[in-house]
């Protein structure tokens, strides 16, 4: 079952020495997420999406945050570079279950 959502959020850099940027799928829906596509997750709850950000399209996978009820969706250097995002930067995207 293929499911289409339209997400906007700020650009969370990770803390450390690796320099991770993600964003957060807000809570509604993620819980609809977690809800409609259960069976497709693999490891770590992770599920495979197809992302598009701007011009930019990827495969990658989404990830439940152990601290809050969001899913966080890695965002690659190359993508970040393309589409000129950094951290705290807010952004609309689409996920393609």
């Amino acid at each position: 079952m293929v499911k289409i959502y339209k997400v906007r959020s700020k650009v969370v850099r990770y803390p450390g020495m690796d320099a991770w940027y993600f964003v957060y799928v807000d809570k509604k829906q993620s819980a609809a997420i977690k809800e409609k596509h259960a069976k497709a997750k693999r490891g770590f709850g992770s599920v495979k999406v197809k992302v598009t950000l701007g011009k930019t399209k990827w495969d990658t996978s989404r990830f439940p945050d152990k601290h809050s009820d969001c899913y966080l969706l890695p965002i690659k250097s190359q993508v970040r570079r393309a589409e000129g995002i950094d951290d705290g930067d807010t952004v609309n995207f689409i996920l393609d279950i």
